[in-house]
């Protein structure tokens, strides 16, 4: 039970609150956990998710009539910056709502200075209750300081790091998520197809989706898989298609997939990441299976695969592929990803890296 939860923090929206208690259960719990919560540490490479609950923080905190006022956005490169974001979070709000200072990029939870810690430790469990301090970094925070120990104590955190490309449930799992917000019904081979479609891309689910909430609009039915087919830019399922083709040792079809793929602006990393996530997939069940293991539930844990149900299909995948060929595809994988990250072209170093392993398949181990 929530109680009544400091009202005077629920009070920066409007001078006074007219609800009492029980009206409180009709705020969405996210919403209600933003108003009480003072300090939030968001972190991880999904950009997009990141920015959308941002956003949403800055709905929630800030009268639009205010914001000039009340919102200051601080670059935390520079190690000085945290204290003006303490500081500037210190101060009292100005007019209506609530004050929200975001530090952007922060490293207090890589390395923290003596002097900013003292700071942390001194200001946090003090922040006033109309102020709303926010952490944000694409790196996970190192358990080990006492600046992440503190930062835990004290704050909201949230980790926004894209689904592994294998953890299909997860990806079904979000999908069903983002519909809801959205408002668009889905039937559950629709729900599996657009998950397959966009993978872990968080910014085109969300895209693909708002398209098909305007097409869905006249619909009285939830839309199917045939209408997924037809407006969803499958960029994930080629990928996965890509690693069938490479699998069957298919150069043909590879490299025009990989053609496709990066004509359509699907970044090459992302493909990297699929192909390796699905090879990861195939060599853990290939090598358990060729061990003599035979519960599918273990298999489907090494695998992170969390229905056993689906090995059911990955078996007759791997049917005369051996798991020492799968394991060998793993360095050539590492050795593309290193290459892009350097900077290589990513048509040449992906049409290379994919001849090799199309070889790979069609030689004898």
């Amino acid at each position: 039970m929530i109680g009544f939860v400091q009202l005077n923090r629920l009070s920066f929206c409007h001078n006074t609150y007219p609800f009492i208690l029980p009206d409180l259960v009709t705020i969405f719990y996210k919403d209600l956990l933003t108003l009480i919560m003072a300090v939030y540490f968001f972190w991880g490479e999904d950009d997009f998710a990141l920015a959308q609950r941002v956003q949403r923080l800055r709905e929630t905190i800030l009268d639009p009539n205010w914001i000039q006022f009340n919102y200051q956005q601080i670059s935390g490169e520079d190690p000085k910056s945290t204290i003006e974001a303490l500081n500037e979070a210190m101060t009292p709000v100005f007019g209506m709502g609530g004050k929200l200072v975001w530090l952007v990029n922060t490293s207090i939870c890589q390395q923290c200075p003596e002097e900013i810690l003292t700071q942390l430790q001194r200001i946090l469990p003090a922040i006033p209750d109309t102020s709303h301090l926010l952490f944000t970094t694409s790196k996970k925070p190192d358990k080990r300081l006492k600046s992440s120990k503190l930062i835990k104590q004290y704050a909201e955190v949230r980790e926004y790091s894209p689904i592994p490309p294998w953890k299909t449930d997860e990806l079904i799992k979000k999908v069903k998520q983002v519909a809801q917000e959205i408002g668009v019904k889905l039937t559950p081979a629709a729900v599996e197809l657009l998950a397959e479609s966009v993978g872990n891309n968080s910014r085109q689910l969300w895209n693909e989706l708002e398209k098909l909430q305007l097409y869905g609009q006249q619909a009285n039915q939830p839309l199917d898989e045939k209408i997924i087919a037809t407006l969803v830019n499958a960029n994930a399922q080629n990928s996965l298609q890509l690693a069938q083709a490479i699998r069957q040792g298919n150069q043909g079809e590879a490299l025009q997939l990989i053609d496709d793929l990066l004509s359509r602006n699907e970044p090459a990393l992302r493909i990297v990441a699929t192909l390796v996530g699905q090879f990861r997939t195939w060599t853990i069940i290939q090598l358990k299976l060729e061990g003599g293991e035979t519960d599918n539930k273990l298999i489907a844990k090494a695998a992170d695969i969390p229905n056993p149900n689906r090995l059911y299909f990955l078996r007759k995948e791997l049917r005369g592929v051996s798991g020492q060929r799968l394991l060998a595809t793993l360095p050539i994988l590492l050795d593309l990803e290193t290459r892009l990250k350097r900077g290589h072209n990513p048509l040449e170093t992906l049409n290379i890296k994919t001849i090799e392993l199309c070889q790979l398949f069609k030689i004898k181990i």
